[in-house]
């Protein structure tokens, strides 16, 4: 689940870092009301997913109330491009902030390190740019370190990173409780990335998280049910809105231009199913990733969900049984073929793993012939999909 930067900061003040003042505004005469109420230099800053934003033209510094709403008007339905995103993505909201007196900017970051099995910590003193530019042109500047979970964060840990990145003075006795803060959300709320960028130092010696940059993983979420509600808020695009309302991940379902639905339990069986597909001489028509234990009830919708694109003409559903029964995977899929109110298409079944005998039982019982393999699946559905035009 990725973040607005609105909902990254309301995060970011939940464990203790600073952030500007500001208000979340939809419309224009919101942003009038507040500028109107607190006089003063604001920045008006789009909320969108995409990055490049201020080089699109996403944001804005208005100084009085009037000023406010005009250039609201021309940031609220605005599409914005950017290298990231060229097709855009529409200004539906903003986030207005105060206008801080930058002194100095830095960069930092959490992540996981899959390779090392840790999450490691990005700082350096080029803030304020893409990491990745500083990666390629100054590589040196990034000073990082891998936290041991079991150990947790200590501030010498935050003390050491400013000293080696050179941060300015000014930054280095907030440094470290900032960054243990980071460290706070980063575990507490299951974070794959939290960034701040930049870390703002003002010049009258507050340091402020200008930015917020943060990717929640949808299995913690159940840990915290308010946040989990932000995803109907925050899906960027019709695949995203329909993903959530079925109770799946802004990531997991995506459209795409082929005949052959597609559902699989993984991210990377998906991506594997699609590349047999096309090997099998089809194309995919969608990509959808089930998760790990999806119970019969989410298997339905799935199916409902990609059966419902009429460029659908056959389904391969794809499941590894390890966290997901095969068993409750058969039930799903027949539960989703009952009654009038589905759209039947061909359908191609491979299951293996747990329960796999007993939901191959299901099926056959139920009508349907599983494949053993997976190019066996997907030659089938090609098949199917070319027999049904």
């Amino acid at each position: 689940m990725k973040l607005m930067e609105y909902q990254g900061k309301d995060l970011f003040r939940r464990v203790g870092i600073p952030t500007p003042n500001g208000v979340f505004a939809t419309t224009a005469d919101d942003v009038k009301a507040f500028i109107r109420e607190h006089p003063g230099s604001w920045v008006l800053k789009s909320q969108v997913m995409m990055g490049g934003r201020g080089k699109a033209g996403g944001i804005k510094f208005a100084d009085d109330a009037q000023q406010g709403e005009t250039l609201a008007r021309e940031l609220i339905g605005k599409v914005l491009k950017s290298v990231q995103n060229p097709d855009g993505e529409e200004v539906k909201s903003l986030l207005v902030e105060e206008k801080v007196d930058i002194a100095s900017e830095a960069y930092v970051s959490i992540a996981i390190d899959r390779t090392a099995k840790q999450p490691v910590v990005l700082v350096t003193a080029q803030g304020g740019m893409d990491v990745e530019e500083v990666a390629e042109h100054d590589p040196d500047a990034i000073k990082k370190y891998w936290i041991d979970p079991a150990r947790g964060y200590s501030p010498f840990i935050g003390r050491r990173l400013a000293f080696d990145a050179k941060l300015p003075e000014g930054f280095r006795k907030a440094f470290p409780a900032v960054l243990g803060a980071l460290y706070t959300l980063f575990m507490d709320y299951g974070a794959n990335l939290v960034e701040i960028n930049p870390l703002v130092l003002t010049k009258d010696g507050r340091v402020i998280a200008s930015d917020a940059k943060v990717d929640l993983d949808d299995n913690g979420l159940y840990k915290h049910p308010d946040v989990a509600a932000w995803n109907s808020e925050s899906p960027a695009d019709e695949d995203q809105a329909a993903a959530v309302a079925i109770g799946l991940g802004m990531s997991n379902y995506a459209k795409l231009d082929g005949t052959i639905g597609v559902i699989a339990n993984g991210a990377g069986l998906g991506m594997g199913t699609m590349d047999a597909i096309r090997n099998a001489g089809g194309e995919a028509a969608n990509f959808l990733d089930i998760g790990g234990g999806a119970q019969a009830d989410l298997v339905k919708k799935s199916y409902d969900l990609v059966t419902s694109d009429p460029k659908v003409k056959a389904m391969f559903i794809n499941i590894f049984g390890g966290i997901t029964r095969g068993d409750q995977v058969a039930r799903g899929i027949v539960e989703a073929l009952k009654g009038g109110d589905v759209r039947e298409v061909p359908l191609v079944v491979r299951l293996t793993g747990t329960n796999a005998e007993e939901g191959r039982r299901i099926l056959d019982e139920a009508g349907f012939v599983p494949v053993e393999t997976m190019d066996e699946g997907a030659a089938r559905a090609v098949a199917l999909a070319a027999g049904s035009k």
